[in-house]
């Protein structure tokens, strides 16, 4: 009986494996794109999170949403074939502060459960210093 149950296990064990049908890994490490120290006005708040259809079906992206309406992301409207690369585009609209925003995708991906895949992106927005080139700089004490 003990064996029955071991080959039971085993083989339920490599079917949740060897799944088919499309499968989505993402080039970001931890899924996450950092956008580090960037300045307002000076960066234009876009990022590309890469992606992998690493299964054998064709991977759908049916939607992409974020948490806010200062992200928006954009998906691929064509299905991205086995083996082939996609991109989900990002574009924050930089405001003055940290960035700590989540971007939900919606698929078909059979390695996460339900096909939805959570996307961070992080960083902070620094406002640039305006220097008045007609101000005068003090140089001592004398004036």
């Amino acid at each position: 009986m003990k064996k029955v149950l071991l080959l039971c296990l085993v083989f339920i064990s490599l079917t949740a494996i060897s799944q088919t049908g499309p499968k989505i890994e993402f080039k970001a490490e931890n899924n996450t794109i950092d956008y580090g120290k960037v300045y307002k006005g000076v960066d234009s708040g876009i990022r590309v999170f890469e992606f992998t259809n690493t299964g054998d079906a064709p991977l759908i992206i049916n939607n992409v949403q974020s948490t806010c309406g200062c992200t928006v992301p954009s998906r691929p409207k064509e299905p991205i074939l086995p083996g082939k690369t996609g991109q989900i585009e990002v574009k924050y609209n930089m405001a003055v502060g940290p960035i700590r925003k989540s971007i939900t995708v919606e698929s078909n991906a059979v390695n996460y459960d339900g096909g939805k895949i959570h996307l961070k992106i992080k960083g902070d927005v620094l406002e640039k210093k305006q220097v008045n080139v007609l101000e005068q700089k003090k140089t001592g004490p004398m004036q």
